[in-house]
């Protein structure tokens, strides 16, 4: 039970200051006065105002009474100037506030809107004093009236006074996002593949209770497998192969495994086929083989035997030809189209013996461990390198002969976990050597508790569609003999251009959303060309090479792209490669450490050393805002001459709480 509250003695023991509270509480007509005629003069001031604002902070009454009449029009699309607000408020309140003309009174004493915000946080302000005053009032007397036997209702009814200031400092405020992430990802856009694999992979995301992300990150990549190395596109001045490296980040839990089983069945499928084709061609080699190990052998043993020079030098001649007839007749691999793991020894050799080709699709991949020298003990990934730009690669291994790969192709479509991917940045050969900047990353949020347990089964011709469509454009397109390259449309061709254009800027220093990934952000373009050929070829999954790549499939894969330029971000923020998201936890570490409620560049500048001058802290404070830790306090009407005084921030309640 809360202890009653007393009124406060006046005698003797009364404090000696309590004249203090005598006194008026804080307020300011003429700001409140600024602010109601600020948004009726000018309606664009609302949204600003009404961010700091929720109407309880006026002191008059009758401004009140006005700011309802403002917001109820506003939210009704309607005006609210000040007849339209006179109109919409009861005939006796309006008298109370004044009459129609004290709201022409407010409009007239406003030159400018310009000012509104400064002075709603003036009118914020206040407010709180006045509830910090009320607050103190009410604790002196919950603290004259307490008594032993009610001690502990006295600290729950001042801990529920102090919690309740607490929030209302927090009103208006939005809950703050970690710096770990980028806040509010947004999720595969499914809608831009083709019917039939948009449907299947929503589908399958639903009856696996996975996001579409990890799906829509493996149509790509299974799409990549199909057309690697035998597909390229035309670019606005260079070609692009059409395999991709994707990677998505997934906690445990996630049932990846099932989603994998389901989208690469289609590659198995094919390649089952592929095995059994090429099951006669291996037989053949291998008896040719044998014939010409048998022959070499035996012109060996004639020229080891000959009697005379001139027998001697016919028969070497005979036994040299059969030896280089022996090295040319190779026995060709069984077909194999991916596998889930390798070392990169072996993955070379997948690529010698696929015709410089390969994939590797896993759940729950370890290819990054090992390009970081697990086995080797030193970072070695020069393989991913050449795959992924489709490179010729020269491969010399002691004891054999030297190989030589035209056009090496590698696809990647692996899943790992977030410990992982905040660990590639301790291996920093993969940041400056531009491993990190070849991947297409997906960080979608997780599904984990909040599952239903009963989701809708997939159409089973929705599944056989899929498996049909995909299995169809790997065999057709492995049996191509020479690459084929695609086009673009003209119309798509200028969109591609102009892209390329627009995105220049974004690597600009300071301003560029991607100048602290300029290895991701130069390879962007060539990424949606890539993606872009993948889905003209699933929308025409027979003969797609021959015919050019439309406008509407190029935007498709420009939104596709842009899906995965902010995932990049989030993730290279989990990675550490931002020095921008470094700088915001600095500050952030600061501000909770200090228990700063309000703070200018100076106060920053002369108790943190890592910044040298203002400028420095644009890009960390940048990033606070937009993760809702601080907000600017409007800047004060100048008045005067001399220099405009610098910006003050104000930080998030919860800011000392430890939250990241």
């Amino acid at each position: 039970m809360t202890p009653s509250l007393h009124p406060v003695d006046s005698h003797s023991d009364t404090p000696s200051d309590l004249a203090e509270f005598i006194r008026p509480l804080p307020h300011s007509i003429e700001a409140e006065q600024h602010v109601l005629g600020a948004v009726m003069l000018s309606p664009l001031a609302l949204p600003d105002v009404r961010a700091l604002l929720d109407g309880s902070e006026f002191y008059r009454p009758g401004h009140r009474i006005i700011w309802d009449g403002v917001i109820g029009l506003a939210d009704r699309g309607a005006p609210f100037e000040p007849v339209a607000v006179a109109t919409a408020i009861d005939a006796r309140e309006l008298a109370k506030v004044g009459g129609a003309p004290y709201l022409h009174t407010l409009i007239s004493q406003v030159p400018s809107a310009t000012n509104a915000a400064y002075y709603a946080q003036l009118v914020r302000s206040l407010a709180y004093a006045r509830r910090v005053i009320e607050t103190g009032t009410r604790l002196m007397q919950l603290g004259y009236g307490a008594n032993s036997d009610t001690e502990s209702d006295f600290r729950g009814a001042v801990a529920a006074e102090v919690a309740a200031l607490a929030a209302v400092d927090a009103q208006g405020w939005p809950t703050p996002a970690p710096l770990s992430a980028t806040p509010d990802l947004p999720t595969f856009p499914v809608w831009a593949f083709p019917d039939w694999l948009g449907e299947y992979v929503a589908r399958l995301a639903e009856v696996t209770q996975t996001p579409a992300d990890l799906a829509g990150s493996l149509a790509l990549a299974v799409l990549g497998v199909a057309a690697g190395g035998k597909v390229w596109v035309q670019g606005p001045a260079w070609t692009e192969p059409t395999n991709l490296f994707m990677l998505v980040v997934l906690p445990p839990g996630n049932r990846k495994s099932e989603v994998y089983k389901h989208m690469t069945a289609p590659i198995r499928a094919a390649e089952s086929v592929l095995v059994e084709q090429a099951k006669p061609v291996i037989a053949e080699a291998v008896i040719a083989r044998r014939v010409a190990e048998a022959h070499a052998e035996k012109t060996e043993k004639a020229a080891a035997s000959a009697i005379d020079a001139t027998q001697q030098a016919a028969a070497l001649d005979e036994a040299t030809t059969a030896r280089l007839a022996l090295d040319e007749a190779t026995v060709p691999a069984e077909p194999c189209l991916f596998s889930d793991d390798a070392t990169v020894e072996r993955l070379t050799s997948h690529l010698s013996e696929q015709g410089g080709r390969f994939a590797i699709l896993s759940p729950e991949g370890e290819v990054f461990s090992i390009a970081a020298g697990r086995y080797s003990g030193a970072p070695n990934f020069a393989v991913l390198k050449s795959g992924h730009a489709g490179e010729e690669m020269r491969i010399d291994r002691m004891g054999r002969p030297s190989e030589r790969i035209p056009a090496a192709t590698i696809t990647l479509g692996i899943c790992t976990q977030p410990g992982v991917l905040t660990r590639l940045g301790e291996t920093p050969q993969f940041l400056e050597q531009g491993l990190l900047g070849r991947l297409l990353y997906s960080v979608p949020k997780s599904l984990l508790g909040y599952r239903d347990p009963n989701p809708e089964p997939i159409p089973p011709h929705i599944t056989d569609t899929y498996r049909a469509n995909v299995t169809a454009l790997v065999l057709s397109l492995h049996g191509l003999s020479d690459p084929a390259t695609l086009l673009f449309s003209p119309d798509a061709e200028a969109a591609a251009l102009a892209l390329l254009t627009e995105t220049e800027p974004r690597f600009r220093p300071g301003t560029g959303d991607l100048a602290h990934m300029t290895d991701w952000g130069g390879k962007y373009v060539g990424a949606v060309l890539r993606i872009a050929a993948l889905l003209h070829l699933a929308e025409h999954f027979r003969a797609g090479w021959d015919r050019p790549i439309s406008l509407a499939t190029f935007q498709n894969a420009r939104q596709i792209g842009e899906y995965f330029t902010v995932h990049a971000q989030a993730a290279y923020d989990a990675i550490g490669a931002d020095p921008a998201v470094a700088d915001a936890r600095a500050l952030l570490e600061w501000i909770q450490r200090t228990a700063t409620t309000q703070f200018g560049a100076r106060d920053v500048l002369s108790s943190l050393r890592r910044f040298k001058k203002v400028t420095d802290l644009d890009p960390g404070l940048r990033i606070l805002e937009s993760h809702g830790w601080t907000r600017r306090i409007p800047t004060p009407p100048k008045t005067g001459r001399g220099r405009k005084a610098g910006p003050v921030y104000e930080t998030h309640p919860d800011a000392t709480s430890g939250t990241r």
